[in-house]
């Protein structure tokens, strides 16, 4: 029981996890907090809680039935669609709702709310307004609302959740309301619209344009392609290499005035961004019926995301006259979102793109009411933020918008991070900001019976763009790299652009039919792992992005050395959680090359024999990960930051993959040299002097038992407001960066899936969590230590007829009023 040790343990504070790192506000009205009757006593749930229930909801169009399974996940059987969205609203509401409004007010800026006053938590809501959060999610909100089909949905869900918070009494409020002292408040469509944008910021929200337009300004052209190529000479692509493009491209034009204006301009910027995690990403592959053992094909996928309690994902079944689909539902919008139904199955990878880009800003003066665009001067646009501040007067943020680009997010008064003054005002033009209906992708694949419906349905997503798998009955499988993207010129958004000229703007969005995809490939196999989605050299638009390498390889490694006819779903179990490191595989050779053992210590020396021996396994209680991460982080550190610490300018810090391949192609790569020393070092120098820098911490780790790969790693699964009695800390789990299994301290494979699609579907599944957001129920966390074992649960989609199967554990009847 997580409660009582809460209170004894924990200090009664909170902090906000997509801002902050460290706990933050004051303590509830204890007199309220710690009352018998509606205080955090009431959030116990007993161990045999009764889940069965007959209620009568205002808002059903017929009666629903809710079968319980042993896990807590629902099969919901209704008579028409809209019932089905009505009452996924009411049980995200039931098992999730602080989670819900809580993603949600980060998302609107909004937490300072909740957490008072607080310099940080107020430059974060600032931060998230500037963007246009919720700008977009009104400009989709628009669209969504405008579409009769989409517009039913989203009013059954937001009228499902509000079903369950009218209903709600004080003592069933979730304990982080009773801790935070808030209540909730009525849901609304703008609110999913918020959540959705809130993924595409997490999942389409990151670029350089800062840190590189300073190393610009810094290095050479010719440097600056060392630091930060635009591709490895190790790229295993998702449309595999050779796959001609064959369509005409849209025309382009480069701006005449790029050379002085963009790639010869030295400008600095000294503004601090929050960006998302870099390994946002997934795996996801579909191996096609000719290479499995059934005869049919099998789909994989599993989403790398910030490992929170409550999880991000809540297992349901929706059973409808239209479609039957099974999976992973984000608590806060209505459809299912990686899953199956009785035809097909589906999954995503993120699509890595640019879509973000930043544009100078020239205002006639300092009001800001006129901009130059095009030799004239037009009037700003103007967005009037309302920042409340629990216990404390509004904040008023007054928001320059520039209709050709979007919002100005840094000026004189925001430069976000950072605490210095900046002259400069950057406009935001983000793919987010257009209108869009995402959930129509969702829908559409769950309501999808063969390649045709799949095609049709992803047409729908604009942003975030993403890799979407599919697989089928009838034996297709099927990749896209889908999205809106925008057709770029080389290198065009790498830098902040001109916004003075609308020839820097973008030109146009890349026609659909010619985003990369592939369908029952000769390989019989289609693969993503977030790595670059094409061979950039006959592709003929600028990707942009950032793209991890080595995922990508393992996985394609290993299915095309799978032979016809013999796959299965243990092979695919195996794969899905593997801990080999190709990365280290590539590396390793060097480092053991360059390192000049006549100068280490017996001590140093037994560290490299432990390197040597390693089996190249980021297993649980392998030592060899430790040391290897451990001596090329340092590595790096040695090779790059003289040259990076030139300036205090934010700079970003170059892949870890192009040291490791400039050092397999030239031994004397200019940065190895230490431009801080008299002498020239080379390749063994700084390789010998990185193991002996890493020694000591190796050694520090042996002697606090952490140098086994787990222990260093410590992987945990922590509450959103970081309270440890709400947390699961220190899992024995392997993997890490570069590895199939993606897992690391707090990030990693936040919902493994895999759907073998016989004529009886056999799927099964695990995600790091539970399905009841209430820290005080057994289903809080129930599936964690499966998930950290490599284990999965049977996915059962289930039969009307199987009402009584002894699976189903409790039962709710709903009915309309």
């Amino acid at each position: 029981m997580r409660i009582v040790p809460f209170l004894i343990s924990a200090t009664v504070t909170v902090s906000l996890v997509y801002a902050l790192n460290k706990k933050l506000g004051p303590a509830p009205p204890l007199g309220k907090f710690l009352s018998p009757q509606h205080g955090f006593w009431q959030n116990a749930d007993p161990s045999d809680m009764d889940y069965n229930a007959d209620l009568k909801l205002n808002g059903l169009k017929d009666d629903a039935e809710v079968y319980i399974d042993e896990r807590l996940v629902p099969h919901v059987f209704v008579k028409n669609e809209t019932d089905a969205y009505f009452v996924q609203g009411y049980l995200h509401a039931k098992f999730r709702l602080w989670q819900m409004e809580f993603q949600t007010h980060a998302a609107a800026g909004r937490i300072s709310e909740i957490l008072g006053e607080n310099p940080k938590v107020l430059n974060f809501d600032r931060e998230q307004r500037r963007l246009g959060m919720v700008y977009a999610a009104e400009r989709s909100l628009q669209v969504v609302e405008a579409d009769p089909d989409s517009k039913t949905i989203n009013d059954a869900y937001t009228a499902g959740v509000n079903a369950w918070i009218d209903e709600l009494k004080e003592s069933e409020l979730p304990i982080e309301y009773k801790l935070l002292d808030y209540e909730p408040e009525h849901w609304t469509n703008l609110k999913t619209a918020l959540f959705l944008k809130y993924m595409s910021k997490d999942l389409a929200g990151s670029e350089n344009d800062f840190e590189y337009t300073n190393a610009k300004t810094i290095f050479s052209a010719q440097d600056f392609e060392k630091l930060y190529p635009l591709a490895a000479d190790s790229l295993d692509p998702i449309i595999p290499k050779g796959t001609p493009f064959t369509d005409t491209a849209v025309a382009l034009k480069i701006p005449a005035t790029a050379d002085s204006l963009y790639f010869a301009k030295k400008d600095t910027i000294n503004i601090k961004e929050t960006k998302p995690d870099p390994d946002n990403g997934s795996n996801n592959w579909a191996v096609s019926g000719k290479k499995t053992k059934s005869g049919y094909p099998i789909l994989c996928n599993d989403p790398h995301l910030s490992l929170n309690l409550p999880s991000l994902w809540f297992e349901m079944q929706l059973s409808t006259p239209t479609y039957n689909a099974y999976g992973a539902t984000f608590p806060g919008a209505p459809a299912v979102i990686i899953g199956f139904n009785d035809s097909c199955s589906f999954g995503f990878t993120n699509g890595g793109r640019d879509v973000r880009d930043y544009y100078e800003i020239s205002f006639l003066d300092s009001t800001r009411m006129e901009y130059k665009f095009n030799n004239e001067w037009k009037k700003t646009n103007w967005r009037v933020e309302t920042i409340k501040v629990k216990g404390k007067p509004d904040y008023i943020d007054s928001v320059a918008y520039i209709p050709e680009f979007g919002p100005v997010m840094y000026d004189r008064s925001f430069t976000g991070n950072n605490r210095t003054e900046s002259k400069h005002y950057y406009a935001c033009r983000w793919k987010a900001h257009d209108p869009s209906n995402e959930i129509k992708i969702f829908i559409g694949l769950d309501r999808a019976k063969n390649y045709n419906d799949y095609a049709e349905a992803i047409k729908n997503l604009h942003t975030p763009g993403q890799n979407c798998v599919f697989a089928c009955k009838n034996g297709d499988i099927a990749l896209w790299c889908q999205g809106e993207f925008p057709a770029k010129w080389k290198d065009q958004g790498k830098f902040v652009m001109p916004g003075t000229d609308s020839s820097y703007m973008w030109q146009s969005m890349i026609p659909q039919y010619q985003n990369p995809h592939q369908h029952n490939p000769a390989r019989n196999f289609v693969s993503s792992a977030n790595q670059v989605p094409v061979d950039i050299t006959n592709y003929p638009y600028y990707l942009g992005g950032s793209y991890p390498l080595y995922r990508g390889i393992s996985i394609n490694r290993r299915l095309s050395a799978m032979d016809s006819g013999t796959v299965t779903v243990d092979d695919m179990k195996k794969l899905q959680t593997d801990n080999y490191n190709v990365f280290a595989e590539y590396t390793r050779p060097l480092l053991l090359k360059y390192i000049d053992a006549t100068k280490l210590n017996d001590e140093e020396r037994k560290y490299l024999d432990q390197l040597r021996n390693w089996n190249l396994r980021n297993d649980i209680n392998e030592t060899g990960p430790t040391i290897f991460n451990l001596w090329y982080d340092t590595l790096q550190v040695k090779t790059f930051a003289d040259e990076l610490n030139k300036t205090s300018l934010p700079l970003h810090w170059p892949e870890a993959s192009t040291l490791s391949e400039a050092l397999a192609k030239d031994p004397s790569y200019k940065f190895i040299d230490n431009i801080n020393t008299p002498q020239k070092e080379t390749a063994q120098d700084i390789v010998t002097a990185a193991l002996k820098a890493a020694v000591p911490v190796i050694k520090q780790a042996e002697a606090n038992h952490t140098l086994a790969w787990a222990a260093f790693k410590d992987t945990h699964v922590s509450h959103l407001t970081k309270q440890a009695a709400f947390s699961r800390l220190h899992l024995p789990i392997g993997g890490g960066n570069h590895i199939i299994n993606a897992t690391k301290a707090d990030h990693g494979p936040s919902w493994r899936m895999i759907v073998e699609m016989t004529p009886q579907t056999n799927a099964w599944g695990v995600y790091p969590g539970g399905q009841n957001g209430n820290p005080g129920s057994k289903y809080y966390d129930m599936f964690i230590d499966k998930w950290a074992a490599g284990e999965y649960y049977p996915l059962w989609l289930m039969k009307a007829s199987e009402k009584n199967d002894k699976r189903v554990k409790w039962v709710m009847k709903l009915s309309k009023m």
